[in-house]
């Protein structure tokens, strides 16, 4: 019997997702409902949990199992507070109104790996109106991160390696797939009653990012556009904290997390913040290339799947992909903490069916929409809408005539995609070939100036504008690397070209998506040009455009200068 299993990450980036057995049925952030960019962390994420079921065609009284990241809960559900501790607690809850407390934390000062040791799992199920017989299951961290890497892929080996700024008790973990066994070489239970260690990279990216004058945890894009502009002067210094031992594992001097932003504040001071980033980037890159290179000298195998906050980092896993001799690397595409809940599914499957059965499930992904499909709806509320207007064009060929005329389009279709990339239900497109896209883009979503923006092509042309080849051609399907633009095409289509001559495409097949790939094939009907700009539909600090509401203010207020659907093609009635 089939069971339907909710899984939910309720930190940073909350998420939830929805699976019925092996399959994937829904999976919504709740930064996409709220529009409060990153949320999640303070509270039960009640939204994005109602939207995923409900998407499902599901209630709370539907689920059969729950699986939680240990993340941050309500003060109330732990059991393990006496004494001393018991009244700071109080003063902390009431006087100072914080009432979550971050699991992990909890598990160390108690020394249990067990959650349900200090934690009252019964009462967390019936606050929540889930029954009574579900069960609950707390996954790892860093575990839920590395197994959709595997799962997602039909590879016979392979290394998973995972790095982010914190999770669980650790910042790393290790694992390697080879003659049907699937073994953790670091960073799995048995370290949950070891105190953290001080060693993470995207703490120290971070930092930087902060010192910079950007938001940590969401901006350190911004630093890796930055850095190819500067000149990596204090790598040396910042480097000489951090070193890889034989087993392949990443270490640091740093006594805690302020030295390592002290650190970074004081070469900040007087700096070029071009100098700083590159720098940055350059440790990231030489420590992480060595990590997982010392790792598959002791774990041989010739596919890699990366998972975990750094690998948002494009750079580092182009770095990655050409110099370790691969067959194969897959990041996953949502490979942050939003990504958690599909790897903590697949951690309670694992346990619940062993793994020759879960290995024999194993399936590539085509794409990552599994939002709200609106499909049926953005048609009628755009033509009800004063002051918007359905023109006469058919959608593919005038969306097409007008990107090759220098106007900005979204397209708006579908379900919404998973992850922190727009690929093509909710996207915005130009055209890749004229010199004041940059600008006007910009100009038009409140962006930085620096940043390049990323290409979409159709799959089977990608070869040859890009760089794009067996091993990294299915990261290039969810735009999680870069390559090199090949060199009779870089002026074509500068404006998704860095001035390190690389990009960061996606490439499309028909089947996923329809709309996208043909308006990519009208547009190159008309200007020669098989490459059309994608960038997320959103303003600067604002999430991805989820509902028809918020795409039709971005039209009214000018953001873009039409909206292509299924059904037809809308712009502003200027009459």
């Amino acid at each position: 019997m089939s069971q339907l299993i909710l899984a939910v990450h309720t930190g940073h980036d909350a998420s939830a997702a929805v699976y019925v057995d092996y399959d994937l049925k829904a999976a919504v952030q709740l930064e996409r409902l709220t529009r409060n960019k990153g949320d999640g962390g303070f509270f039960f994420p009640d939204a994005c949990i109602d939207e995923a079921l409900a998407i499902a065609g599901s209630t709370r009284r539907d689920v059969d199992i729950i699986c939680f990241s240990r993340a941050n809960f309500d003060v109330r559900y732990f059991r393990h507070f006496h004494g001393w501790r018991w009244l700071r607690e109080q003063y902390r809850t009431h006087i100072q109104g914080k009432r979550q407390r971050w699991m992990p934390m909890e598990t160390l000062r108690a020394g249990t790996p067990r959650v349900e040791d200090i934690f009252d799992v019964a009462a967390l199920r019936r606050d929540n109106g889930f029954r009574d017989g579900t069960l609950v299951y707390f996954f790892n961290h860093h575990e839920a991160h590395a197994l959709p890497a595997l799962f997602y892929t039909d590879w016979d080996d392979a290394l998973l390696v995972t790095a982010d700024g914190g999770g669980d008790t650790v910042n790393y973990s290790h694992r390697h797939f080879a003659n049907g066994k699937l073994s953790t070489i670091y960073g799995g239970d048995e370290c949950l009653t070891v105190w953290p260690p001080i060693d993470s990279l995207g703490q120290a990216y971070a930092a930087a990012t902060e010192v910079l004058g950007f938001r940590r945890n969401r901006h350190e894009g911004k630093l890796t556009g930055l850095s190819a502009f500067g000149s990596p002067i204090f790598a040396k210094q910042i480097g000489l904290h951090f070193r890889v031992d034989a087993a392949g594992r990443v270490m640091s001097d740093f006594r805690d997390n302020g030295a390592m932003f002290d650190l970074l504040t004081s070469l900040a001071t007087g700096s070029r913040r071009e100098d700083l980033a590159a720098s940055i980037q350059n440790v990231l890159e030489d420590v992480m290339l060595t990590s997982v290179r010392r790792l598959l000298e002791r774990h041989p195998a010739r596919h890699l799947g990366l998972a975990g906050g750094i690998f948002a980092n494009v750079r580092l896993n182009r770095i990655l992909a050409e110099q370790l001799g691969l067959k194969e690397v897959f990041i996953v595409p949502p490979m942050g903490d939003e990504g958690l809940p599909v790897g903590g599914a697949l951690a309670h499957l694992l346990r619940r069916d062993g793994l020759a059965h879960w290995l024999k499930q194993r399936r590539r992904l085509d794409d990552v929409y599994f939002g709200r499909d609106y499909t049926a709806a953005i048609d009628p509320v755009l033509a009800a809408t004063p002051g918007v207007r359905r023109t006469a064009d058919a959608p593919i060929e005038g969306a097409a005539r007008r990107l090759a005329d220098g106007e900005l389009g979204a397209i708006y279709t579908g379900r919404m995609e998973y992850g922190p990339r727009a690929l093509g239900a909710r996207t915005i497109l130009a055209n890749p070939s004229r010199r004041e896209t940059h600008d006007l883009l910009n100009q038009r979503l409140d962006r930085s100036e620096f940043m390049p923006f990323a290409p979409v092509i159709a799959a089977e042309r990608a070869a040859e504008v890009f760089d794009v080849n067996s091993v990294n051609a299915y990261a290039c399907r969810f735009m999680t690397i870069t390559c090199d633009v090949k060199p009779e095409w870089r002026k074509r289509i500068a404006a998704v070209v860095h001035v390190d001559n690389s990009a960061r495409p996606q490439t499309i097949e028909r089947l996923s998506n329809p709309l996208y790939y043909d308006i990519i094939g009208a547009f190159e009907r008309v200007t020669g040009v098989p490459v059309l700009v994608n960038t997320s539909f959103n303003v600067h600090e604002e999430p991805i455009v989820n509902t028809p509401a918020e795409c039709i203010k971005a039209l009214v207020d000018g953001r873009i200068d039409f909206v292509v659907t299924q059904q037809g093609l809308y712009d502003r009635d200027r009459t």
